[in-house]
């Protein structure tokens, strides 16, 4: 009986797998291998999102079926609202494009539907390279140092547009902790705000990730350019413990509830999503390949040497989380709406 088990055994792991696995597998690597992917990012050149696509530009194609090509196309606009309308309602369909855009864009319809053309939860979300803690930091001669300063004094800074954390976070600081910062927008992204505050044009930030100042602004940490002072994030950065969060300034229940709603896209800090309606299994391969890179030692050793953080999200996880901040009830929607529209 054994024999005519083992015989039979050996006889089916002689056959294939199955045919139409390998042809779906040969026709995925022929069309990657035939159509390079762009990565459409949401901000100009030389910011935090912008450095992370690029360096997933230069490793993806290995975890591709077909080893495809990589583009980076940048797509600035409205805090990247026009990258996010634009993947979603005329980017191909096809597996060839996807992009990144402001962490805050996912759940700007809970708050603000100006300039709004997608849906969050119709997007194909590929996942994060990292979660993220921002922070309000000035220029170190500005003589911001403590909330309290910012609660007394007038602090200018610079934002890429009203959806943008770069507005929003001093909008809901302004709203919910009485602080007293200026909003300037029209700025393309980190690049132009670094720029902006080094011409003096802007007395600091009012929310960068910590990511992009390591990455693009070593020097002003290194030298102690800058101040500090709040951390805005559900939890403090590991390498300044010493740093306040804004959550430990909130004292109404219902404040706190609402900080914690629109911190949390702190947790899929640089999103990466498809356009709806890319087939099943282009859209399997583009999160495989996307995860694989996040793992790959050289991605890794890379992201690090230019001061990026590499703590991958999936995209399944960018989607629960996403799924969860629209089952927020309305009430505290509504009052997280008035804390992110600017007074």
């Amino acid at each position: 009986m054994w024999k005519k088990f083992l015989a039979a055994a050996a006889f089916w792991s002689f056959l294939p797998i199955s045919s139409n696995h390998y042809a779906r597998a040969d026709a995925l690597a022929d069309f990657y291998r035939a159509n390079p992917i762009t990565i459409v990012v949401g901000f100009g050149v030389g910011g935090g999102y912008d450095v992370y696509a690029r360096t997933l530009a230069r490793h993806m194609g290995k975890h591709m079926p077909g080893e495809p090509g990589f583009v980076v196309r940048n797509m600035p606009g409205a805090g990247s609202m026009t990258a996010v309308n634009y993947i979603f309602n005329n980017a191909p369909k096809d597996g060839t494009q996807f992009g990144t855009f402001s962490r805050s864009v996912p759940t700007q319809p809970l708050f603000d539907m100006t300039g709004v053309q997608f849906e969050a939860l119709k997007l194909n979300w590929i996942g994060s390279p990292a979660s993220e803690v921002s922070v309000v930091f000035a220029r170190i001669e500005k003589n911001f140092r403590t909330i309290e300063d910012l609660r007394t004094r007038e602090m200018v800074v610079p934002a890429s547009g009203h959806s943008a954390d770069s507005a929003v976070y001093p909008f809901v600081l302004n709203a919910l902790l009485g602080t007293k910062m200026k909003v300037v927008t029209g700025y393309q992204g980190s690049g132009d705000f670094m720029l902006a505050i080094e011409r003096n044009e802007v007395d600091g930030m009012g929310g960068s990730s910590i990511s992009t100042l390591r990455s693009t602004r070593p020097q002003w940490l290194k030298e102690k350019k800058i101040e500090i002072i709040l951390q805005i994030s559900l939890r403090k950065h590991a390498a300044y413990q010493d740093k306040p969060l804004a959550l430990d300034f909130v004292t109404d229940p219902n404040d706190r509830k609402v900080m914690e709603l629109i911190f949390s896209r702190q947790e899929i800090a640089f999103p990466f999503a498809a356009p709806p309606g890319v087939p099943i299994d282009r859209l399997a391969a583009l999160r495989r390949g996307f995860m694989a890179t996040l793992n790959d030692s050289l991605f890794v050793q890379e992201a690090e040497k230019v001061g990026l953080e590499v703590s991958p999200i999936s995209g399944d996880e960018v989607t629960k989380i996403l799924t969860t901040a629209y089952l927020t009830p309305p009430e505290l929607v509504e009052r997280a709406r008035k804390a992110v529209v600017p007074k």
